[in-house]
């Protein structure tokens, strides 16, 4: 059925049972699993750059790509001892939402498949500013999508 299934992890509570589900998945189906991670740098595109040096902005990106790169690179391992094929990817960008990022990266790595989790713990305004990075992609997204709800849910 799927070939190419894109999985979308963050540092949530839900990440384990998108994960489980996006490996379960791709092993049934025998397709290829790559596992995304977008860091989400407009923080440090608006005001702190002014307020920071630039060295020290940098520092902080790149321990937060560092960070990220093992926490993709832990989950590859748990793909791989399930028997299956895997890439990572880890996506930043100082302009683009976290949605946006993740529609391009599945569109370009032309992925059948978008697995992403639901925090359906956001509630008022911090839904209002914050959003639901799941919501956009199933406005932004060219794939198909696989909303796989919290524990909480």
């Amino acid at each position: 059925m799927y070939q190419r299934i894109m999985v979308a992890i963050d540092d949530s509570f839900a990440t384990s049972s998108v994960l489980a589900t996006a490996i379960e998945m791709a092993k049934q189906s025998g397709a290829c699993l790559a596992i995304c991670h977008a860091v989400d740098e407009t923080l440090f595109a608006q005001k702190m750059g002014e307020i920071m040096l630039s060295n020290s902005v940098k520092s902080i990106e790149n321990s937060l790509r560092g960070e990220a790169q093992a926490f993709v690179d832990q989950a590859a391992g748990l793909a791989r001892a399930a028997g299956v094929a895997v890439e990572t990817r880890l996506i930043a960008s100082e302009a683009k939402q976290v949605a946006d990022m993740l529609a391009q990266a599945a569109s370009e790595w032309q992925a059948d498949l978008l697995v992403v989790g639901s925090n359906d713990g956001k509630r008022g305004l911090d839904r209002f500013f914050v959003g639901s990075v799941a919501s956009r992609l199933v406005q932004k997204a060219r794939t198909s999508l696989l909303l796989v709800r919290g524990a909480g849910a």
